[in-house]
């Protein structure tokens, strides 16, 4: 069960490379030979990509339930092995032991080499009927499966029900940590309110579910329309917990997977807003640093430059003048419209007759 899990967890890893597969296959069969694809970066390829991206994550978050629902079926259960309803009594357990005793016994089996296999299942009957006859275990069986068979020191419902809690209070304070934690870092700013109220629903459905004698939910409900509409067997509390649970852990990674798809990119949340603002207001103020030196370095490099005319005013007022019709004449040659009416004029010039140039 647990290699199956990993295998599911790692599923998830291997959307995206199914998604442009499938995406390439589409495009395949639905756009005609010769026809252009849309070209990948394309508003209408990425409109595409996100479209296919999200039905995938519905599959396999789909696949997900079914699978750990399949996993629970084919291990099976005491009722399907006694071939009793969940809601049966003691005496009608004891009625369907007797009769699968007839059958299975292995003094009943004439075969030498088929006993080995006919005491072990006899055992697992016997263990089956042992369980679901005495109330305590059969309370603790609906809600926590097999695993409570290894509970050898619990003998009473509360019992039961303390183990229980004992064994999943440190997943349940783990996962809570965890979402905690990444939330406060902004791993989770995204789906964080269906996060946890996931997690809360979770964990009031199995806190009902150890305090209550049934789950309306269940019997009322959810076996009913499992019986009528299909050939599934009823569920039992731990199954669908079971469910449930992985269902859940699912979800949360079907959220995170569906964030870049459903965000606004133009839409930033406050906080990255209040950071981008201080990394401009960082920025120009190194530039308005920087500029502030280029000023006194130029200043300097000046005084540097007319410092063979210091003191003689004639020089100075001489240079200053040169470097006034300097700047006029090169910032006049570097204008765009002069440049192009210049080039207009030696164009006309070169174009005219001789005579008309002066020349002969």
């Amino acid at each position: 069960m647990a290699g199956n899990q990993f295998l599911s967890i790692l599923g998830w890893w291997f959307v995206p490379t199914v998604v442009a597969k499938l995406q390439s296959l589409l495009y395949s069969i639905f756009i005609r030979a010769g026809d252009a694809h849309p070209p990948p970066g394309s508003p209408k390829f990425i409109r595409h990509r996100k479209i296919i991206h999200a039905l995938v994550i519905g599959a396999y978050l789909v696949y997900t339930i079914v699978e750990a629902d399949w996993e629970l079926q084919r291990a099976g259960d005491f009722y399907t092995a006694l071939g009793a309803a969940p809601d049966a009594s003691e005496r009608a357990l004891q009625s369907k032991f007797r009769r699968l005793t007839v059958l299975h016994h292995p003094d009943k089996i004439a075969a030498a080499d088929a006993r080995p296999q006919a005491e072990r299942y006899y055992v697992y009957l016997t263990l089956a009927r042992d369980t679901l006859v005495d109330p305590a275990k059969r309370f603790a069986y609906d809600r926590f499966g097999p695993d409570m068979l290894a509970w050898k020191h619990c003998v009473s419902v509360r019992d039961f029900v303390m183990h229980g809690v004992q064994s999943a209070a440190p997943s349940y304070a783990a996962s809570a940590f965890a979402l905690v934690v990444l939330g406060m870092l902004g791993y989770l700013e995204w789906g964080r309110y269906w996060r946890y109220l996931a997690f809360a629903a979770m964990l009031t459905l199995e806190a009902y579910a150890l305090t209550r004698p049934t789950l309306p939910l269940l019997t009322s409900v959810l076996n009913p329309l499992l019986t009528r509409l299909t050939t599934h067997a009823p569920l039992l509390p731990y199954q669908a917990l079971a469910i449930a649970r992985k269902g859940t852990f699912a979800s949360f990674i079907a959220l995170s997977q569906l964030q870049p798809l459903l965000q606004n990119p133009n839409k930033t949340s406050h906080a990255s807003a209040a950071a981008e603002a201080a990394a401009h207001h960082e920025q120009l103020t190194r530039l308005g640093v920087l500029a502030r030196g280029a000023d006194v370095a130029a200043a300097n490099l000046l005084a540097l430059e007319t410092m063979p005319f210091a003191g003689d005013k004639a020089r100075e007022r001489d240079l200053a003048a040169r470097l006034k019709d300097w700047l006029v004449q090169n910032s006049v040659r570097s204008d765009p419209v002069v440049r192009d009416a210049l080039g207009r004029a030696v164009r006309r010039r070169r174009e005219a007759p001789a005579g008309a140039r002066g020349t002969t």
